[in-house]
């Protein structure tokens, strides 16, 4: 798909089973515009987490409508990690990115899979830096008031520039 580096459209996502983050940017990487952005929070109105196949079901749902309202050029999502500590997140995490994955190829969409660390990298300058640094980070580019909350959202939106930047260098 051919699409004018200025009105090019990405769309980043940090999954979770659990919470989402979504953030979309549209234009160059020196000067992005925020979209939108925000988090889907799997089982509402629950205060106990669903089962896992009724919580893919709903991710599903919520990102398909998403991603007909907001059409990407450009998908980017988080690769796939594992922590020490929680190896078992890794697996729940795999379950999320395969129903994601899945919908954004559908679309037709540029698919763009980035580590974790590489998009550190890119926006703090640090493959190691935290949730706060992220955030505020995000805040920082887009000249926002506060720094986005949750922090899922500020990590989809740090995945968006990320590709962003990367298409760049890379037209």
């Amino acid at each position: 798909m051919s699409v004018e580096r200025a009105s090019r459209r990405v769309l980043g996502i940090d999954p979770g089973l659990t919470i989402t983050g979504y953030g979309c940017i549209e234009g160059r990487a020196d000067a992005p515009r925020l979209v939108e952005a925000g988090v889907f929070r799997l089982v509402r109105g629950s205060a106990v987490r669903g089962p896992i196949p009724q919580r893919l079901a709903e991710l599903d749902r919520d990102f398909r409508e998403l991603l007909d309202r907001l059409r990407p050029d450009v998908i980017a999502i988080e690769s796939l990690f594992a922590h020490y500590k929680h190896p078992a997140t890794a697996i729940l995490m795999g379950h999320a990115r395969g129903v994601l994955m899945l919908a954004a190829h559908q679309t037709g969409a540029t698919l763009v899979e980035l580590k974790p660390n590489m998009v550190k990298n890119a926006l703090v300058g640090h493959g190691h830096a935290g949730k706060r640094q992220v955030q505020t980070a995000v805040r920082d580019v887009f000249g926002l008031a506060e720094a986005p909350k949750p922090p899922d959202m500020a990590d989809a939106l740090a995945i968006a520039l990320c590709a962003a930047h990367r298409l760049d260098l890379d037209a």
